[in-house]
């Protein structure tokens, strides 16, 4: 982002902070799907430096930071998949007008870099090139490996390729692909992009595919619930956009 581009964005971030009748400096804790650390880690210097506030996050996918959330972990701002979100939504424990849906991914396929380039945008390519990898890693818990393992069921070669799944957390999962531990990674471009040592090879055809959305909320027992909706204002801004784009990821919507 431009300088000016960036110093409208906090601007926006900071007269959310008036608006909502200013807050002192302090942490506002975030419990955030990996597929938002990227965006995050670009846009928390400049949010903290211009709200004097500071970011602490826990990353991993949406499940498993739903369990820490029942069991009592407490968070000012929760970025997650709208499943997760509106059930936090339901048990009172996330502010119902604040649900926000920030961005939205589609799944990918990476190889490692300078691989050749496998068929996958086609259903008779990506089925010939699945049965034919000798590995594959996907977010065992996340939405978009859901999605594939279904996806295998419905081409009828679940049985065929389960003993080549890697399941891993969606952060983890496409690194082995670098190291080449992994022939590819099947997981939404949000947890391609940026990682070193892969590219991607393509995404799953138009009726194979599936787009995970990542949603926001404020919680209902925020001690900082100023700063989280400042920084959420920030994140929603257009003039972000370009660093959600940047990232694999698009606005709902588009």
């Amino acid at each position: 982002m431009r300088t000016g581009a960036i110093a409208a964005v906090m601007g926006i971030g900071i007269g959310m902070l008036v608006q909502t009748g200013g807050a002192m400096s302090a942490e506002i804790a975030i419990v955030s799907t990996t597929s938002l650390k990227a965006t995050l880690d670009k846009l928390g210097p400049g949010f903290e430096r211009a709200s004097g506030h500071t970011l602490k996050v826990t990353y991993g996918t949406s499940a498993p930071l739903r369990r820490q959330i029942d069991a009592g972990a407490a968070f000012d701002l929760a970025i997650l998949v709208p499943a997760t979100l509106d059930a936090l939504v339901k048990d009172g424990k996330i502010v119902a007008d604040t649900r926000t849906d920030i961005a939205r991914s589609a799944i990918g396929v990476a190889i490692k870099a300078g691989a050749a380039k496998p068929d996958v945008e086609s259903a008779e390519g990506l089925k010939r090139t699945l049965q034919a990898a000798k590995s594959i890693s996907y977010s065992g818990e996340g939405a978009s490996g859901k999605h594939f393992t279904s996806l295998l069921d419905r081409m009828g070669i679940a049985a065929q390729i389960k003993p080549r799944l890697v399941p891993l957390p969606s952060g983890e999962a496409v690194a082995p692909v670098a190291r080449g531990e992994v022939e590819m990674a099947v997981i939404t471009l949000a947890n391609i992009v940026g990682v070193s040592g892969v590219e991607i090879a393509g995404v799953l055809p138009r009726d194979m595919q599936h787009y995970t959305v990542y949603t926001a909320g404020v919680a209902t027992a925020a001690k900082n619930a100023n700063g989280a909706r400042a920084l959420l204002a920030l994140i929603m801004a257009p003039e972000t956009t370009p660093v959600i784009e940047a990232e694999g990821m698009e606005r709902v919507g588009r």
